[in-house]
């Protein structure tokens, strides 16, 4: 493996936050920081100190509150620019609407998107690299982070074990994310590992034939 993965669930979303790294050359990105509040950030703030790490990147799969809420400490913190889709803007500048729908509003600052991803793009940490997958109908600028080399896909509320995510949101589209999967991920080597935005990881073979929103119809 050239990229390790630590995995942190935080808030009250239960949201899955990663730090993938190379052991080598230290360099990080974190990936959907769902941070809320000084106990759960200090738990990064510590992870990443006694790892020694320096973090490069700031990743959004997508721009709901639940995987946003810390992207103004991780940016500050680390001085690092957030990157995602450019679909998924809007979402970011209904942020504090999204914050006060679950009553967190006085704890969530606008974190803007200052280096926007698109399908195709490299995402280079270290000697390793993320490839940046569209895959739009859970929101419009869902994407996926795909590490070629050792067999791993950040799938964000994509696809997780057992489900796939919801399309009943603004700019969701089921059948949209459905052909998205199969045509996307489906495709990819049965033994990669896949890393949701919510609950345990999974494998693409596992969901390839057990995935009841994909064996279906």
């Amino acid at each position: 493996m050239i990229l390790k993965t630590a995995r942190f669930e935080f808030s009250l979303f239960g949201i899955n936050t990663y730090v993938v790294y190379d052991p080598e050359t230290l360099e990080c990105a974190i990936i959907d920081p769902g941070m809320m509040g000084i106990e759960e950030e200090n738990a990064m703030r510590g992870f990443i100190a006694r790892e020694n790490l320096k973090v490069i990147h700031l990743i959004n799969t997508h721009l709901h509150i639940d995987h946003a809420v810390g992207d103004i400490f991780v940016s500050r913190t680390y001085s690092v620019p957030l990157e995602a889709h450019q679909a998924d803007l809007p979402l970011m500048d209904r942020i504090r609407q999204q914050a006060e729908m679950f009553g967190i509003k006085e704890r969530v600052n606008v974190c803007e998107v200052e280096k926007l991803l698109k399908e195709g793009d490299t995402i280079a940490i270290g000697r390793g690299k993320l490839e940046v997958m569209h895959v739009p109908g859970h929101s419009p600028g869902s994407i996926v982070l795909y590490n070629r080399e050792d067999g791993v896909l950040y799938a964000g509320d994509v696809l997780f074990a057992g489900s796939v995510g919801r399309t009943d949101l603004l700019g969701g589209s089921h059948s949209q994310l459905i052909r998205g999967i199969k045509e996307k991920l489906m495709t990819l080597p049965d033994n990669t590992t896949v890393y949701p935005g919510h609950g345990p990881s999974t494998t693409i073979s596992r969901e390839k034939t057990s995935n009841p929103f994909l064996t279906l119809g």
